[in-house]
């Protein structure tokens, strides 16, 4: 793409003052790099993500008021983790964080641990142990 026909369309990029590196071509044919506050196809992709993303949230804190999964789950998919990515972040095997997830464990689990969640997610033990869903 040639640098005069970088699409410089509005996106969530610009509302964050933020800009995307891309590759394009200058004048003579030879790569370069220039700022891009987005395009219209990616803006729809995003936000299709977002709202994935977000419906995710939302099941997952309807999950905890139900008393199906532990607070775990919705701070997890706030912050956009996964289980591979919270074990590493909390030092546990996932298959210990996904033990962690059922409300009847977690309720039994030590300060010690609840901290390392805690910390990974950046709230406080208080937060963790008192968040309901609701």
């Amino acid at each position: 793409m040639k640098k005069q026909d970088l699409p410089q369309d509005e996106s969530n990029l610009q509302s964050a003052n933020m800009t995307e590196v891309l590759y394009v071509t200058d004048e003579n044919d030879n790569y370069t790099t220039a700022n891009s506050i987005g395009w219209d196809a990616k803006k729809a992709a995003l936000e299709e993500s977002m709202e994935l993303i977000n419906e995710r949230i939302e099941e997952a804190r309807q999950n905890v008021a139900n008393n199906i999964v532990s607070p775990i789950i919705y701070f997890m998919e706030l912050n956009k983790m996964d289980l591979q990515v919270l074990a590493a972040y909390v030092d546990k095997w996932q298959w210990t964080v996904k033990r962690h997830a059922k409300p009847n464990i977690f309720k039994k689990l030590s300060d010690s641990t609840l901290k390392k969640y805690a910390d990974a997610f950046g709230i406080s033990v208080d937060e963790l142990k008192n968040f309901d869903g609701k």
